[in-house]
């Protein structure tokens, strides 16, 4: 199954295409400026039984070399399958469109992306035909970005940079700067980074930690995850607000009648719960009608 982080680690570039020109940079390989680029179908699928889908499959149209295609895997582990699905990916990409093609390759930790970056040779080891040798963005070569100032110049590579640093002993301080960073970022650019960023970090602790700042921090935003909170808040209020009338009307409330109101998020079914409380004899009539 896809993870978040997974779906994080290429979908930034399908929201921020750009992004690729301060990655390729920070890599330390040049690649023109892109003046516009259009996200293309990942499909690689030919007409027989096999299917092989790319994660995110940009065309990259620059001003004075010609457009190229800059295909981005999201990759979470080692798997010895990948890079002869690479190879195919590029074979196949350059045989339909006739274009440059680059494999950039975004990992997480750092077994994982010296594993993706080293060459592969492919074919007879007496004389490999091909070497696979993809562009590769990991937490051993994206910077640590704890500077606001920085932070600043490009929000959407910082929060990639922050993405492929989620395990980092310092990632408090990184999540600070970018939720710093974003307030004083326009809403339309903001808003994914702030979705992106929740799923990059998937399950890990620093998830949570990226949700109170978001609450705090980026309270006027109206994302899904900033409604997500909010909406958390109130129905939290709401469920003390039902606890607190029952109590002052004397009605005994058992550990799980509380457990249930405490845990419902469901707001329209908090409010009907609360009218239930105003008149009802015992904690189990507020739900009478679930």
């Amino acid at each position: 199954m896809v993870s978040a982080p997974h779906e994080a680690m290429h979908r930034v570039f399908q929201e921020y295409p750009s992004l690729f020109t301060s990655v390729s940079s920070a890599l330390g390989v040049t690649f023109p400026p892109g003046t516009s680029a259009t996200v293309m179908t990942t499909d690689l699928t030919e007409n027989r039984p096999l299917e092989r889908r790319v994660d995110t499959l940009l065309r990259i149209e620059t001003e004075n070399d010609g457009p190229f295609l800059l295909a981005v895997e999201a990759q979470g582990r080692k798997d010895p399958d990948k890079p002869t699905s690479w190879a195919y990916y590029l074979a196949h990409l350059l045989e339909k469109y006739r274009l440059p093609t680059t494999l950039l390759v975004v990992c997480q930790d750092h077994s994982t992306a010296r594993w993706a970056a080293r060459p592969v040779p492919l074919g007879a080891p007496q004389w490999p035909a091909l070497t696979l040798r993809p562009l590769v963005a990991g937490p051993h070569n994206m910077p640590v970005i704890t500077d606001v100032a920085e932070a600043r110049k490009d929000p959407a590579f910082t929060t990639l940079a922050l993405i492929t640093h989620a395990d980092d002993p310092d990632i408090g301080a990184i999540l600070k700067t970018l939720s710093t960073t974003l307030r004083d970022t326009p809403e339309s650019i903001a808003n994914p980074l702030i979705e992106l960023t929740a799923q990059g970090l998937g399950n890990r602790p620093a998830a949570q930690q990226w949700r109170n700042l978001v609450a705090v921090d980026l309270s006027f935003y109206t994302s899904p995850l900033s409604e997500e909170i909010r909406d958390e808040g109130r129905a939290a209020g709401r469920a003390e607000d039902i606890l607190r009338l029952l109590e002052l009307r004397g009605v005994t409330v058992p550990v799980e009648a509380r457990e249930k109101i405490a845990g419902c998020d469901d707001l329209h079914l908090l409010d009907r719960w609360f009218s239930r409380a105003v008149t009802t004899t015992t904690a189990e009539d507020v739900f009478t009608e679930e």
